[in-house]
């Protein structure tokens, strides 16, 4: 909660990451939120009321995951809304003539977006924006295994790392309405 809240003053892409994992670390609990506040959340250090805190906003988020069906799969409408502004965002910038950096960094991941969406048929049911997060998500994972990387793969979430990380900073800039189309 108090990770979240940091993340989505500073990177929406950040932060939806961090959810996604939030979301599989609650499934890898079995959903007991009883079971995260005796060996999961004491490793933060926290005081008993912000504990208690952390401990209410997990259950919120438990609560959410049975009514809309994800608990052994898929992500929070809230989550889902975050990616549909930002592929909005992602649809205005391209068709700005205002903003080439963004464009060219969209180019340049292009070719990796879609080998990934051509790589199975839950990828092409999704939009390309879903898809990078996918691919960045994976990465985490990956890493987090301590699995190896080929060089081919890193190349390809560098880029599209990039390219979602301008996706991000736009959509902050565009929340204090400092974008123009």
């Amino acid at each position: 909660m108090y990770i979240a809240e940091q993340l989505k003053k500073k990177s929406m892409a950040e932060y939806l990451l961090y959810m996604w994992q939030v979301e599989d670390m609650l499934r890898a609990y079995g959903l007991d939120v009883e079971k995260m506040a005796a060996e999961y959340i004491p490793q933060f250090g926290l005081d008993a009321e912000k504990s208690e805190e952390l401990k209410g906003w997990y259950e919120n988020l438990v609560e959410m995951m049975r009514e809309e069906g994800v608990t052994e799969k898929g992500h929070l409408q809230v989550n889902k809304n975050i990616l549909i502004l930002l592929s909005d965002l992602h649809a205005q910038l391209l068709k700005s003539s205002k903003h080439p950096f963004y464009s060219a960094a969209y180019y340049k991941a292009l070719p990796f977006i879609v080998e990934l969406r051509s790589k199975g048929e839950e990828s092409q049911e999704k939009g390309e924006i879903e898809n990078c997060f996918d691919a960045l998500y994976g990465m985490m994972l990956l890493r987090a295994q301590k699995k190896e990387i080929s060089a081919e793969t890193a190349t390809a979430i560098d880029h599209i790392a990039k390219f979602i990380g301008m996706l991000s900073e736009y959509y902050q800039k565009d929340k204090e309405g400092e974008v123009e189309f």
